[in-house]
C-alpha cells in the first residue's frame, strides 16, 4: 500500500482493455492509484502513462511485477502470456486480475489455480458480464428461490459478421486459443453457470466450424487485420454442457454466421417454478401464477454506474477485505476446462468427460 494506505497498481499491456482498465480504476482514486504500465511495444505505454498521468512506464513486465511501488497487477496482454505473468506476480506477492479467458487452455489455467492456492492474494478474473445491471437482477430472484430448480439453460451469443483482427493474434490459436469460443463464448459461459448456482460440470458434447475466416469473409470492426497473417481458429462453436446434479447447459456463440441475429448476448434460465431471460441491456422473469403466464421486465437503471466500476471495486474490496473473488481462479479454471473439452469433443467427434484431478 502507499503511504496513503491506497492500493497501487500496475498495467501490463497498453492496448484497448487496458486503456479500460485505466479508466475505470481512476474513477476510484480514493482508495487505489495507478503507479506503473509497461508494453511489449514501449512507446504505447509511454503514451498511455503521459495521458493518464502514470508516473512509472517499466521496461518489461517482470520489472514492474517485482517494483516495490506495486501491490497488485492488471494483465491485458495475448491470451498466450496470462498463465507466465500472472504466475510471476503472485509469486512475487501481488494481487492478480487476469483478462478473460484465465488461461489459453486448461493446463495455462491450472498453473494459475495452484499458484493462487499457494497464495493468500487476490486473484480474480475480470468477467465483467457477472457485474452487468440484468444479470445481477436475475441472481438475486435465484437466490431468493424464485426459479426453483434450474434444470436447463440456453445461452449464446452470434455475431453475424464480426471476426476481429484477421490474421493478428486474435485469429491464431497458438496465440488466442480459439476464436469466439474462448472470446465471446467464454463469457456467456461463465455468465450462464454463475446464474445457474454454479454446478460442477461434468461432460461435454461440442462442434467447431471455421467456414468464413479461411475466406477472409464475415471480417468485423474491431482490431486492424494482417491480411499475410494466418487464421486457423473457429469462427462458430455449438455445445451441450452436462452438470452433476443432471442439469444441462446449451452454448452457441459466432463471430461470423448467415442467420438473423442482431448481435446480442443471451442467456435463457429454464426453472421448476420460475425462468429468467437476459438478452443486452433488459431482461424478464417469467413464471405461471393462476394458470396465466406472468411475465416482468428487467432493466438496467438509468443512472447506473457501470458494470466495470463495480468489477474495479470488487478487486480492491477483495484486497483489502482479504476475500475470494467471484470470479476467482476456480471459476476460471472451470470455464478453461469446459473450453478444451469442447475443442476436443469437436475433434473427436465424442463427448468428453472432465478430468477434475487438480
Amino acid at each position: 500500500m502507499g503511504s496513503d494506505n491506497k492500493i497501487r497498481i500496475g498495467i501490463i499491456g497498453a492496448g484497448n482493455i487496458g486503456g479500460v482498465h485505466i479508466r475505470e480504476f481512476l474513477k476510484l482514486a480514493e482508495s487505489c492509484e495507478i503507479t506503473a504500465i509497461t508494453d511489449a511495444y514501449l512507446p504505447l505505454a509511454e503514451a498511455k502513462a503521459q495521458e493518464y498521468g502514470i508516473a512509472n512506464v517499466a521496461a518489461t513486465p517482470e520489472e514492474l511485477i517485482q517494483s516495490e511501488y506495486v501491490d497488485a497487477v492488471i494483465i491485458g496482454v495475448p491470451n498466450q502470456y496470462h498463465a507466465s505473468l500472472a504466475v510471476q506476480a503472485i509469486e512475487a506477492g501481488k494481487h492478480v486480475l487476469i483478462e478473460k479467458p484465465m488461461g489459453i487452455n486448461a493446463a495455462a489455467a491450472k498453473q494459475i489455480l495452484k499458484a493462487s492456492e499457494a497464495s493468500d492474494k487476490a486473484v480474480m478474473i475480470g468477467h465483467q458480464m457477472r457485474w452487468e445491471a440484468v444479470p445481477q437482477l436475475i441472481k438475486e430472484q435465484v437466490e431468493a428461490g424464485e426459479l426453483g430448480k434450474i434444470y436447463t439453460a440456453k445461452t449464446g451469443w452470434f455475431r453475424r459478421k464480426g471476426i476481429p483482427g484477421w490474421g493478428t493474434w486474435f485469429t491464431k490459436m497458438n496465440e488466442s486459443g480459439g476464436g469466439p469460443l474462448i472470446d465471446i463464448g467464454v463469457h456467456m459461459l461463465d455468465l450462464a453457470l454463475y446464474l445457474m448456482g454454479n454446478p460442477k460440470p461434468v461432460s461435454v458434447f461440442g462442434a467447431t466450424y471455421a467456414e468464413f475466416g479461411p475466406r477472409k469473409k464475415g471480417i468485423g470492426t474491431w482490431g486492424t487485420p494482417n491480411w499475410n497473417g494466418t487464421y486457423d481458429v473457429e469462427d462458430l462453436a455449438t455445445a451441450l454442457i452436462r452438470m452433476e446434479d443432471g442439469s444441462t447447459l446449451t452454448l452457441e456463440v459466432s463471430w461470423a454466421v448467415h442467420m438473423d441475429t442482431d448481435n446480442t448476448p443471451f442467456i435463457h434460465l429454464m426453472g421448476s417454478e420460475g425462468g429468467a431471460s437476459y438478452k443486452g441491456a433488459s431482461g424478464k422473469l417469467l413464471t405461471e401464477k393462476f394458470n396465466r403466464a406472468i411475465e416482468t421486465d428487467l432493466k438496467k437503471p438509468e443512472n447506473d454506474e457501470g458494470e466495470r466500476l463495480r468489477l474495479s471495486r470488487h478487486f480492491l474490496d477483495c484486497i483489502r477485505d482479504g476475500k475470494q473473488p467471484i470470479t476467482s481462479a476456480l471459476s476460471g479454471y472451470t470455464n478453461n476446462l469446459i473450453l478444451d473439452a469442447i475443442y476436443e469433443s469437436s475433434r473427436t467427434g465424442n463427448e468428453v468427460k472432465l478430468n477434475w484431478d487438480i
